[in-house]
């Protein structure tokens, strides 16, 4: 998955430095926030689980991809139908982006091997592309090439999941909100930037042999690379697909019971500490199933500018961050135990966690799009495992 990079972070000296790959980031600029207004009580009590669609045995969101997903092999063009039926089938104004790109890797010699990302977007149906700032969830859905049969069910099959269950969990209040608008003349209207979100599935986060600068993060080098080489047309808002992401939200190493989640970052600690704050709000309304768990996920809110150290974990976030793109990275601080192992799969998850990583990461997602009075009243959990099942079947 990735290789760990400062010592600031390495509790108990678990993780050693990378020596050439020892990378600090100084934060130069202030940080600063978008408008953010926070979700009623009664929104909160709405934000969907995901109920039994993340049953690692039967469920309709997380179940078919635990299997081993080596790029370029059957496991992982069935991962990437499975996305594509998904949003197909539950969500179809959301529209599908694919980049794919080749490299050859020290384990295949010559032998080129296909990436392909995918990127399912919903923007207001009236703002040209190049006029929309899009909140933009990340995750990796490739498995290691070795050991054989790596499942990778935190590495990244549950992450993958959780932004499948968000999207699903926003689509409605997000038609309600643009069709009140288009209905009220307000669209396109605002002084301020439209906003959008889009999910991307990364295809080849992993190193084949040993994680080096070239040996990792193909698909998000190759995506990177190609959004900031990619000029909209006509006058628009951002210049590039790249300049048109408003925040880079990395998921990885998601499902393991008591994850502890620091602040890598001071500029986007802003963005953290709403998703601390929504972690926290939904635990005092009982919302959460974690109850029995001491800690909080993310419990770096109170972090001030002199703690931050510069150091973060090597992932799918660093060609953008080195483009100049913010990025919040949700990622465990120390890695789960069964982190690049063969214990890494769906006997070792643990379901109340995934369930409200889920709800965390909606509420932040309903908050950033202004879906306040908006989202609809949740189906039971008897029921809402069911619905994309029932539906893939007709």
């Amino acid at each position: 998955m990735i290789r760990h990079c400062t010592s600031v972070f390495a509790a108990g000296g678990q993780y050693t430095r990378c020596g050439p790959l020892f990378i600090w980031h100084l934060v130069l600029a202030a940080t600063t926030a978008l408008a953010y207004t926070q979700l009623s009580d009664d929104s909160l009590r709405r934000i969907q689980s995901g109920g039994s669609d993340f049953d690692v045995d039967t469920g309709a969101l997380l179940a078919p991809i635990l299997i081993p997903r080596v790029p370029g092999t059957p496991g992982s063009q069935k991962a990437r139908d499975h996305f594509l039926d998904f949003f197909a089938t539950q969500l179809p104004a959301w529209t599908v982006e694919w980049h794919n790109s080749t490299w050859t890797t020290p384990a295949t010699g010559n032998r080129l091997v296909p990436f392909s990302n995918l990127i399912f977007r919903r923007d207001p149906p009236w703002a040209p592309a190049g006029d929309v700032g899009r909140l933009t969830l990340a995750a990796h859905y490739d498995t290691l090439y070795r050991p054989e049969g790596f499942i990778g069910a935190i590495d990244s099959a549950v992450p993958c999941a959780i932004m499948m269950q968000v999207a699903r969990g926003i689509d409605e209040a997000l038609t309600r909100k643009w069709e009140a608008m288009e209905a009220s003349g307000e669209a396109g209207g605002g002084l301020e930037e439209e906003k959008g979100v889009q999910i991307i599935f990364l295809d080849g986060e992993e190193a084949w042999i040993t994680w080096t600068d070239t040996d990792s993060l193909y698909g998000s080098r190759a995506l990177a690379q190609a959004w900031e080489t990619s000029p909209h047309d006509g006058v628009s808002a951002f210049s590039t697909p790249l300049e048109s992401i408003s925040l880079f939200v990395l998921l990885d190493l998601l499902g393991a019971a008591k994850p502890n989640i620091p602040s890598y970052f001071e500029k986007t600690h802003w963005a953290y500490q709403h998703l601390a704050a929504a972690e926290e709000r939904l635990r005092k309304l009982g919302i959460l199933e974690t109850k029995r768990y001491a800690e909080p996920f993310l419990s770096e809110s109170r972090k001030r500018p002199h703690q931050f150290s510069g150091g973060f974990v090597l992932d799918d976030h660093v060609p953008f961050m080195e483009r100049g793109v913010d990025i919040l990275h949700i990622i465990p601080t120390p890695f789960p135990p069964v982190w690049h192992t063969m214990d890494d799969n769906g006997a070792h998850l643990d379901a109340p966690t995934i369930r409200d990583w889920s709800r965390i990461v909606s509420v932040f997602v309903a908050e950033w799009m202004e879906l306040d009075g908006l989202l609809p009243p949740p189906p039971s959990e008897a029921t809402e495992g069911k619905a994309y099942s029932e539906k893939s079947e007709l």
